[in-house]
């Protein structure tokens, strides 16, 4: 049962990601007309979806450590990284690049690094959920 909960969890925080960063946010620019307002909405709610990582990220990193109480094998070793990644992305984008191009500052540096940054962070809790599917028996 923790482990269907855990895929249940995994894979809100994947669709949430893709959600947020591939449909929602576009749509916000091609439909709110002015490029301030959609970035501010955009930045809320990159924000938002930070907080989900990080909530998401720690009850799946809880889980993972109970099932490696005998000892770590390379899959859990490999999930809680998968994890780790992904909350460090969530939390450098939030306080590091987010501020940046909130206030404008050189965005032709900053966007593409923070898209990356979420990219990648998408990429990792895909891998998560794709790993997780996987050993979860029907």
């Amino acid at each position: 049962m923790k482990d269907r909960v855990a895929l249940l969890l995994a894979a809100f925080w994947w669709g949430s990601l893709s959600t947020v960063g591939f449909l929602v946010v576009p749509i916000a620019f091609a439909r709110l007309g002015s490029p301030a307002v959609a970035g501010n909405f955009a930045g809320q709610l990159f924000a938002a979806q930070s907080w989900v990582a990080l909530v998401c990220g720690m009850i799946l990193l809880v889980h993972f450590r109970q099932k490696a109480d005998p000892g770590f094998n390379d899959a859990i070793r490999l999930s809680i990284g998968l994890i780790l990644a992904a909350m460090l992305l969530a939390l450098l984008q939030q306080y590091a690049v987010a501020p940046r191009i909130m206030a404008r500052q050189n965005l032709g540096l900053w966007h593409p690094v923070g898209s990356a940054m979420y990219l990648l962070q998408w990429a990792c809790a895909g891998m998560l959920l794709w790993r997780m599917g996987g050993r979860t028996a029907a």
